[in-house]
């Protein structure tokens, strides 16, 4: 299993061609309370860099970007009824939704953990 991120804040942890997709805690700490989240449907197509999907807090609305290409194998549902998760959980829970994997080449674009870190730490 491997984590990459991008420099939107969206997380993949890639198992077996398929990557699950959430946004960082630091995002989601960015965000404030997660309000609403709109997620997009199981079987829709996308490129890397396409807006997949939506997340409202009491601050702002923001675009979930898709970080690899492909298609939308399951979403999770948990946060229609509880979008609180994204808060509690950016990392684990609060996932927004699986893709299968178009082209694992893509995932060299993204950065890995520490890169990531550090991308954050730069903009403190």
């Amino acid at each position: 299993m491997t984590v990459k991120y991008t420099e939107d804040h969206e997380w993949a942890r890639v198992e077996g061609g398929e990557a699950t997709v959430g946004i960082s805690p630091y995002a989601a700490e960015q965000l404030g309370d997660v309000v609403y989240v709109e997620l997009p449907e199981v079987g829709k197509t996308f490129k890397a860099g396409d807006e997949a999907a939506t997340v409202e807090s009491v601050k702002a609305a923001s675009e979930v970007y898709a970080p690899v290409s492909g298609e939308i194998i399951a979403v999770n549902d948990a946060l229609e009824g509880n979008p609180a998760l994204v808060n509690e959980s950016a990392d684990g829970d609060g996932w927004f939704f699986k893709i299968k994997l178009a082209d694992e080449g893509e995932l060299a674009k993204l950065m890995n953990e520490a890169a990531y870190k550090d991308f954050v730490a730069g903009l403190e």
